[in-house]
């Protein structure tokens, strides 16, 4: 039995709603992380490019992988000591980073150094889904945010990237042209 495309992504969608991750949250940190090098940059373009980025199956997997651990970490549903660890987000469990680390390596080094400046000063949602509050468990949700923006942040990038090099198809190489005419 497969699964169709557009019930995972609603399903993905709604588990961030869910859990009080909006698409503009992240997207202010996408903006917040590209604008410097693309100062016309809008909060839409980076909406947009979350938005794609919440259209692949490896985000969308490890999105819902993560929520579902982490409510059932709040039910009290684990074995110890993974309730445990789980439920106090312990400094030397890494099996978080290491799923939202995966979901954004499509995007290259870009990504994946983006992730991990956002694991480490954690801006914007990420900062108070990692302040838990109450008996709420975001150990999986923090760095699946994380992933998301950083993967969505290093799309802008090359898309910039990709209309600097537009402009200029007519350079040579080696004394070559690129591009046929």
């Amino acid at each position: 039995m497969r699964v169709h495309s557009r019930e995972v992504t609603k399903a993905t969608v709604n588990a961030l709603k869910e859990r009080g991750v909006s698409i503009s949250e992240i997207a202010k940190i996408v903006h917040e992380l590209q604008s410097p090098y693309k100062p016309d940059l809008t909060l839409n373009e980076c909406i947009e490019s979350v938005e794609r980025v919440l259209l692949k199956r490896e985000i969308q997997h490890a999105i819902l992988v993560g929520i579902e651990l982490d409510k059932l970490a709040e039910q009290k549903k684990l074995s110890e000591p993974l309730q445990s660890i789980i439920e106090s987000d312990e400094g030397l469990f890494g099996v978080d980073e290491t799923i939202a680390l995966g979901a954004s390596l499509g995007y290259g080094s870009i990504a994946v150094t983006t992730f991990g400046h956002l694991d480490k000063n954690k801006i914007g949602i990420i900062k108070l889904l990692d302040n838990k509050k109450g008996n709420s468990v975001n150990t999986f949700l923090d760095d699946m945010v994380a992933s998301i923006a950083a993967t969505a942040a290093a799309r802008v990038a090359h898309k910039q990237r990709d209309r600097e090099e537009e402009l200029s198809k007519s350079e040579t190489i080696f004394g070559e042209e690129i591009l046929e005419r």
